[in-house]
Parts: structure tokens; C-alpha cells; sequence
């Protein structure tokens, strides 16, 4: 039976996991560490975030397979530092903590055009990240770059709302690659890498998830 971390569980992708997670039987725990509480299941521990954070000996950290779905823009975060602070530190803080706790598969929500010399930010800071977790030697390392992702988020992103209504018109036309990618299939992708993920370091490419 499996005990799954999952960082994010209150964002788009991450809340989807979350569910997948507390519905599948091969799951017997799932530690979800949040700013804000989450409602109550009987296998879910909701620890708040920064108590954990500030504790890195806690059980906790220990799981079978982490998922970390964490993500913001730097117009939702307002400034370059405040999107870093998310996007890349606590990323790094928290995925550190789980490999030092032991934790062997680990998945990773990233994006598409993922490159640590990409002229853009977030592109570029995804590229970052994906390295340094590269760097921490998971045995089972899962890597998704999703395209735009379309679903409804908790905070309002008007150009995103009009991003995905264009790329759903244009779908048929456009590459697998270049379609709106599948929220509940990155969810899906994310919980099976997290319990049954295979040794060695493994991209998936947005194509997949349309």
C-alpha cells in the first residue's frame, strides 16, 4: 500500500490529484501540506505548510511517491521575486526535504518550452528547476510539460480564459503538441508515476496530454 505526497493539492492540477489520490484504492495515506485548510478524509493528513516546512525532521516527509503541482504567473505572484519564491524556491525546498526523507518516485508538474536558457521567465525557471530536481538523484524521476492548461482556477486569469477559448477553437487544427492539455489526464499521469513510476528519469511530453 502506498503513502503519496502531494505539494499543491489546492491549485488546478493539484487539486485533481488530490481526488485521483483519496479515490484509488492502492493509496492508503496521503499527505497534502497546504496554507489553507483543505476539507477532511480519513486517509488525507493537511498539515499547514510552513509548520512543516519549519520542521524537516517531521514524518511528514516520508512517503512512497511525492507529486509536486505547485505552480503561479508572474502576474498572479506581481513581481518577478514573488514568482521565483514559488516557482522555484519553495519547489526546491520542499522536493529537497522529500528526497532527504527517502522518498524514491517523485512527479513533477512543468511546462512546455521547459529550458534553463529559455529567453523567457517562466519558461526558463521551469527549465531551472527540472534541473536541479534532475540533480537530486530520485531513482524514479517524472517529468510532465504540459501545454496550456484549461480548467477552472480559483483566482480569476482573464487572458488565460481567453487563451484556452482560442486554442479549443483551433484544437483540430493545431499540433497534439500545441492543444490544450487535459487537466484530469495530467492528474492521472502525475498519481500513476508517483505509485508505479519506473526507475530512471522520464519526460512526457505535452502531445500526451491533449
Amino acid at each position: 500500500m502506498t503513502t503519496l505526497f502531494i505539494a499543491g493539492a489546492t491549485g488546478l492540477v493539484g487539486g485533481h490529484a488530490l481526488t485521483l489520490a483519496l479515490a484509488d484504492t492502492r493509496v492508503t495515506r496521503v499527505i497534502a501540506p497546504t496554507r489553507r485548510l483543505i476539507p477532511p478524509h480519513p486517509r488525507l493528513e493537511n498539515p499547514r505548510l510552513n509548520e512543516l516546512l519549519d520542521d524537516a525532521r517531521s514524518d511528514g516527509w516520508r512517503a512512497d511517491g511525492a507529486i509536486c503541482a505547485l505552480g503561479a504567473t508572474r502576474a498572479i505572484a506581481g513581481s518577478v521575486a514573488a514568482f521565483r519564491a514559488v516557482d522555484h524556491d519553495l519547489v526546491l525546498a520542499i522536493t529537497r526535504r522529500l528526497r532527504e526523507a527517502g522518498v524514491e518516485r517523485f512527479a513533477l508538474v512543468s511546462s512546455l518550452g521547459a529550458d534553463p536558457r529559455s529567453h523567457f521567465l517562466y519558461t526558463r525557471t521551469k527549465g531551472e528547476v527540472e534541473a536541479a530536481i534532475n540533480s537530486l538523484a530520485f531513482p524514479s524521476l517524472t517529468i510532465l510539460r504540459p501545454g496550456f492548461l484549461d480548467g477552472e482556477r480559483a483566482e480569476s486569469r482573464p487572458f488565460e480564459q481567453m487563451a484556452g477559448a482560442l486554442l479549443r477553437f483551433a484544437g483540430p487544427l493545431l499540433p497534439r503538441s500545441a492543444r490544450v492539455s487535459s487537466v484530469p489526464r495530467v492528474a492521472a499521469l502525475l498519481i500513476e508515476a508517483a505509485i508505479t513510476g519506473a526507475p530512471g528519469v522520464h519526460i512526457i511530453g505535452s502531445a500526451q496530454m491533449a
